[in-house]
C-alpha cells in the first residue's frame, strides 16, 4: 500500500485575527487573548495556571489582619524602589490594583479595599496620618515571614509566564525549522510533479517491456 503522508499537523492553521488586539487582551487577563482567537484550550490553560498561581502569591503574601496582597504594591521612593512590580504587571488587570492604591497613597487620601495592593507605609509617616494605619515594610517582612518572599516570587512569575503568553497571542505558535524545510521540500516536489509532462502511449509500453539479457 502507498505510504499515506502525515501532513495533518502542518497543514493546521491558526488564525490569529488581530494580533495586536490579541496581544492586548492577553495581557489584560491571562488567556483572554486566545478566547478571542478562538483557541479555547489554550485560553483555559494560560487562565487557569498564571491566574492561580498569582491569587496563591496573593493568598501566602497577606492576612486578614494586615491587609491581601501586600506583596503586590508600587513605590518609587528612596529606599523602596520597587523593581518587582515592573514582572508582577505583566499580568494586566488585576495587578492594576496596585497604581490606584500608590496614587492614593502619595496625594495623601486614605487607601481602599481595606489595604488591598497598597503599599506599605514609610517610616517617617506619623501614625496620625491619612494612612497612618497601614503596616511599614518592616512589619511585613516581620509578621509574614517567608510568606512574603514565598508571595512576592509566586507573583513575579505569574507576570513573567503572561509574557509568553502575549507573545503567542501575537505572533502564533512557533514552528520548528525542521518542519518549515519538511514543508518546502514536500511543496517543491508537489509542483514538479504537477509540471512534469504526462507519460506518451509509447513510454508505457517501453515501461511493460520486460528486459531481455544478450
Amino acid at each position: 500500500m502507498p505510504e499515506i503522508p502525515k501532513q495533518a499537523e502542518s497543514q493546521q492553521v491558526v488564525r490569529l485575527k488581530d494580533p495586536e488586539i490579541s496581544a492586548f487582551l492577553a495581557w489584560l487577563i491571562p488567556g483572554l487573548g486566545h478566547l478571542y482567537q478562538g483557541r479555547h484550550a489554550k485560553a483555559a490553560l494560560y487562565f487557569l495556571c498564571i491566574m492561580g498561581l498569582f491569587v496563591c502569591g496573593v493568598y501566602l503574601g497577606g492576612s486578614s489582619e494586615l491587609g491581601w496582597g501586600r506583596v503586590v504594591y508600587f513605590s518609587w521612593q528612596e529606599g523602596d524602589k520597587r523593581l518587582h512590580y515592573l514582572c508582577q504587571i505583566g499580568i494586566g488587570l488585576p495587578a492594576l490594583p496596585a497604581l490606584i492604591q500608590a496614587n492614593r497613597m502619595h496625594n495623601n487620601r486614605p487607601v481602599l479595599w481595606n489595604g488591598f495592593m497598597a503599599p506599605p507605609r514609610p517610616m517617617n509617616m506619623p501614625r496620625e496620618a491619612v494612612n497612618g494605619d497601614q503596616p511599614t515594610a518592616h512589619r511585613l517582612h516581620l509578621e509574614l515571614k517567608r510568606y512574603f518572599e514565598l508571595g512576592q516570587v509566586y507573583t513575579m512569575i505569574a507576570g513573567l509566564l503572561n509574557i509568553l503568553a502575549i507573545y503567542d497571542a501575537l505572533s502564533g505558535p512557533v514552528t520548528p525549522a525542521a518542519r518549515k524545510e519538511e514543508e518546502k521540500r514536500t511543496t517543491s516536489s508537489a509542483d514538479a510533479d504537477s509540471k512534469a509532462p504526462p507519460p506518451t502511449e509509447g513510454d508505457q509500453q517501453k515501461a511493460q517491456q520486460p528486459d531481455v539479457k544478450p
